[in-house]
């Protein structure tokens, strides 16, 4: 291990912490990079007239993404030139835990010539989709730890050369469905999109550090070297779209991936339930609507369950790390429709 740096959302996560990068020398560590391979954030701009909003008519008209897709996956997957899996029947669903589709309002464009080279465009909706490759992730890392635990891998050998390659094709998975969600959620709306980002949290991949090379593993932590990157809060605050800014050598090309967990999810019931309804949940300050059926993971992913993502981008910011384009504010954000399906 060279380097190993959290950002400021750190926080615990299972076999490794999320929020953070690690550089290792010749060896290639699967759980540093996690169970959900390929998991990132694709930000879409839409047709959808930010001038006439219909809140409560496209809320009802959003039903079914955590129900498998009823087009024909295998060419889907196909036509993206990739191989079909045990697990093409989740394609297309946003999953549970923290995995989110989010229609958006440009809120404040900070840098204007910045926000136009993105692609940003004020007088329609924006899209975020927060997902992974569902159960592919985690068969391949199960795969793994069945035979060598938390044990890393010689780069090089073999088994190495195996996990990268079921990898790769996880993350390209991973692309892929949320290339669908969007398709799914925009189909419901009647609209559709361009596609103006699309940035992996959970990786590793080749890189240099300190002139060595090294292989970089990103468990909830953004690549700031392969252009913006799109910081979302929680379902009630804003997203920022930021750029890298000064030398990246410090954070190893790495920015933060979200806003970060501040509790743990088996304490956000027991915080929340006497102080707020199940109906009050599914409002936010900013007066958007949140699609969750599942109490249980209504409460988990509570605005109040997170650090405030205005400070983790002012703390990158005053590091000398990022430049904000802008930000957006949620309108309508999808988690599921009925409990127990998305998980």
């Amino acid at each position: 291990m060279r380097a190993a740096i959290g950002m400021p959302d750190l926080h615990p996560g299972k076999d490794a912490p999320i929020g953070a990068v690690f550089a290792t020398d010749k060896i290639i560590y699967p759980h540093l990079v996690g169970n959900d391979i390929g998991c990132g954030m694709s930000l879409w701009q839409t047709e959808l007239p930010a001038s006439n909003l219909k809140l409560d008519k496209w809320t009802k008209r959003l039903t079914g993404l955590e129900g498998a897709w009823e087009g024909d996956s295998s060419q889907f997957l196909h036509d993206l030139g990739l191989e079909l899996t045990a697990f093409d029947q989740t394609l297309g669903t946003i999953g549970g835990g923290n995995h989110f589709a989010e229609l958006q309002r440009l809120h404040k464009v900070f840098d204007q010539a910045g926000a136009k080279a993105t692609g940003l465009d004020g007088q329609t909706l924006l899209l975020l989709v927060h997902s992974g490759s569902r159960g592919l992730g985690d068969h391949i890392l199960r795969e793994h730890q069945a035979r060598h635990g938390n044990g890393g891998l010689e780069a090089g050998t073999a088994c190495a050369t195996a996990y990268l390659a079921a990898h790769n094709h996880a993350v390209e998975w991973a692309q892929a469905n949320r290339k669908l969600i969007a398709a799914r959620f925009l189909t419901a709306l009647g609209s559709r999109a361009t596609q103006l980002i699309d940035v992996c949290h959970n990786s590793v991949e080749a890189g240099i550090v300190a002139s060595v090379p090294c292989w970089l593993h990103r468990k909830g932590a953004a690549p700031s070297d392969q252009g913006p990157v799109i910081i979302p809060g929680s379902r009630g605050a804003l997203s920022y779209l930021v750029v890298a800014d000064g030398d990246q050598g410090t954070s190893l090309s790495t920015v933060a991936h979200g806003a970060g967990r501040k509790w743990k999810r088996s304490e956000c019931r027991g915080r929340l339930e006497k102080r707020f309804t199940k109906e009050s949940l599914l409002r936010t300050e900013y007066g958007s609507r949140v699609i969750c059926e599942d109490k249980d993971l209504l409460f988990e992913e509570a605005p109040q369950a997170y650090k405030n993502v205005d400070i983790v981008v002012s703390d990158l910011v005053d590091a000398g790390l990022i430049k904000v384009l802008a930000t957006s504010a949620p309108l309508i954000t999808y988690k599921a429709r009925s409990k127990g399906v998305a998980k």
